[in-house]
């Protein structure tokens, strides 16, 4: 089956050209579960990232000097975050390449990840699909090489739970990728079921529904173990190639998974973002509750404010990245979107409406 794809009209523009998503791409996002923009992130963001990701599994990066396998602890937050170590000196360049399979929460410690977490045109579509208002959660950093294993099939607000739900990730793909190293697969519909518990230990999911059974071996890449397999089996699974500098956008409750990378020379690396609108509250932290809200254990603090503006807390941008979250109350205000003003006709009864002003004062 064909995946439903968009080309944007110019993906290497200098600068920020704003990204406005279509009326096509909007109903794609919602009838398949995902949407693929071709070209989002320029070639020239590619060739950055590239060669950064490539520093890093080479341990050439001044932020790798001296880390340990142990979890660092970032001093403006007191947040815990898994350390960027540099693999062991006495490795091949080869094995350097092989040490990582994935890395989380970079954007805590290094300026171009947390760059690319709030990379503009990502944005973009991301306000059309969730927005406009968008809390910046996570990231993680994919380094499939020859012969590492994928993952099975999973749902990523088992992980992430958001209040309301409106979770969605953002999946840059670094290199090219396709069946066989190791590009992803969605279950097309999916997106309509709800989150499965589970059966005991980690996760989230929609305990208050009747009939629904939680779920055992959630990611494992042997079907046999992975209750998921089952839910998926009923959906089309289609198969995402992409090309670098592409990004693959898919909601929380989508089943997706990646398979192994069979290729003996191709890397399949990818940088994926994870965002909510920020008008929803979520309590998770990368697994960190050590100073959630005593009352009601909310984490929204941590997150960084995108985009628009939000009644919750938020975290601003470590490395000063350009983003809602540095800009004053009265700033946000005047950029978010605001709904008509819709008012009563005393004499027709009928509904009008007129823009809204965000700095009136009602005088009454």
């Amino acid at each position: 089956m064909a995946v439903s794809t968009v080309e944007p009209e110019s993906a290497a523009s200098p600068g920020h050209e704003p990204y406005r998503v279509s009326v096509e791409e909007y109903i794609t996002f919602r009838r398949q579960g995902f949407l693929v923009v071709r070209g989002l992130v320029s070639p020239e963001d590619v060739a950055e990232l590239k060669a950064h990701t490539e520093d890093l599994m080479q341990g050439r990066l001044p932020e790798q000097a001296g880390t340990t396998l142990e979890a660092a602890t970032d001093t403006m937050s007191g947040t815990a975050v898994q350390a960027l170590k540099a693999p062991p000196e006495h490795l091949t360049p080869e094995e350097k390449g092989d040490y990582f399979l994935r890395l989380h929460m970079l954007h805590r410690q290094l300026e171009l990840h947390e760059r690319y977490l709030l990379h503009p045109r990502v944005l973009d579509v991301l306000q059309a699909l969730i927005g406009p208002d968008i809390l910046a959660l996570q990231t993680m950093l994919f380094l499939k090489g020859p012969g590492k294993p994928g993952q099975g099939w999973h749902q990523d607000s088992y992980y992430i739970p958001t209040h309301p739900d409106s979770l969605c990730g953002a999946w840059i793909a670094i290199d090219d990728c396709d069946e066989q190293n190791g590009a992803m697969w969605f279950a097309s519909g999916s997106q309509h079921e709800p989150v499965y518990p589970p059966l005991s230990g980690y996760g989230f999911g929609d305990t208050q529904l009747d009939g629904l059974t939680g779920v055992k071996g959630v990611s494992n890449p042997d079907d046999e173990q992975n209750d998921l397999t089952r839910i998926a089996d009923r959906y089309p699974q289609l198969l995402v190639p992409a090309r670098g500098g592409d990004v693959v956008f898919f909601g929380g409750h989508i089943l997706h998974r990646s398979k192994k990378n069979w290729s003996t020379d191709r890397f399949r690396r990818s940088f994926v973002g994870h965002y909510c609108n920020a008008r929803a509250f979520t309590q998770w932290n990368d697994g960190d509750q050590a100073d959630a809200d005593p009352v009601t254990l909310g984490t929204n603090h941590r997150h960084i404010l995108a985009r628009g503006d939000t009644h919750l807390p938020f975290a601003t941008p470590r490395f000063g990245t350009p983003c809602a979250a540095l800009l004053s109350p009265d700033e946000r205000r005047c950029e978010s979107e605001y709904a008509s003003m819709m008012m009563g006709d005393m004499e027709s009864g009928l509904m009008g409406s007129t823009a809204a002003d965000p700095t009136m004062v009602d005088d009454d």
